[in-house]
């Protein structure tokens, strides 16, 4: 069964890349599974000095798949996932492996999100960051609301998280999301040589500096809060007239889906 995640290793570098874009590279629980099992691999392979993410076609990721997502929403207690635990989520918190990302065009919600656990980011020019998680009646994850905040400012991710208001290259080199922006035909090799410039670097003194940089408890402890809440957020009324908006091409009706709690 493929998993739309394609992996490679040369020079010391493991390129992951998402390949779904029929569907605009959005994620699945099973694609999210093969990024964790290759974070995790990376960090167990002294050979491996840096990671790179990428993506195939015009959007870098749509972010979750809604039909995965409503899915859980609309199943029986009984038949629902054990947890929403992200094993992406949780390989990216736990990551002592360098990250570079390569982000071509649109980034919505957990392609925006995962970028701040992300050591070096690259966008193309005509890349456009958002994260809609309120839009969808759920709430932020991957540490966004303790990680977002301290890189840009409350003002600026309220608005990112609540207004779903989107960020352009530019404005994410400025505020600090990205390290540059890149014309889209060069994008993938600026990233790769940034990529195989860490993994020349002394190993052990970059996995130190990583882990000196991170908090790695305080992201731990915002994660689990995030999914707790994103569980229930999830099951609510709320994301259930979010979701039939979404699907139907409609403005969502939040005060009907409130008389319905």
């Amino acid at each position: 069964m493929t998993t739309h995640i394609r992996s490679e290793t040369a020079n010391g570098v493991l390129t992951l890349t998402l390949n779904r874009p029929e569907k605009k590279n959005a994620l699945t629980r099973a694609m999210y599974q093969a990024l964790a099992d290759g974070l995790t691999a990376a960090d167990h392979d002294p050979e491996t000095r840096c990671v790179l993410l990428q993506a195939e076609g015009d959007i870098f990721t749509a972010g979750n798949d809604l039909g995965d997502f409503a899915a859980i929403g609309a199943a029986d207690a009984a038949d629902r996932p054990r947890g929403l635990t992200n094993p992406f989520l949780q390989a990216l918190a736990n990551a002592t492996t360098p990250i570079v990302a390569a982000v071509n065009g649109r980034a919505v919600g957990v392609g925006t999100t995962m970028l701040l656990h992300c050591d070096l980011v690259f966008v193309s020019d005509d890349a456009l960051l958002t994260t809609p998680f309120v839009n969808l009646a759920l709430v932020p994850e991957a540490a966004s609301t303790l990680l977002l905040p301290a890189r840009i400012g409350h003002a600026r991710a309220f608005a990112m998280f609540v207004l779903g208001e989107a960020v352009n290259a530019e404005r994410a080199a400025a505020w600090g999301l990205a390290n540059a922006v890149c014309p889209r035909a060069e994008l993938r090799a600026t990233a790769r040589a940034a990529a195989e410039a860490i993994a020349a670097r002394p190993p052990t003194a970059v996995t130190i500096t990583k882990a000196l940089m991170r908090d790695r408890p305080a992201i731990a402890e915002r994660m689990q809060t995030e999914g707790g809440h994103f569980a229930t957020q999830l099951q609510s009324a709320e994301a259930r007239e979010a979701f039939a908006a979404f699907a139907e091409k409609r403005a969502p009706d939040f005060a009907r889906a409130a008389g319905r709690r």
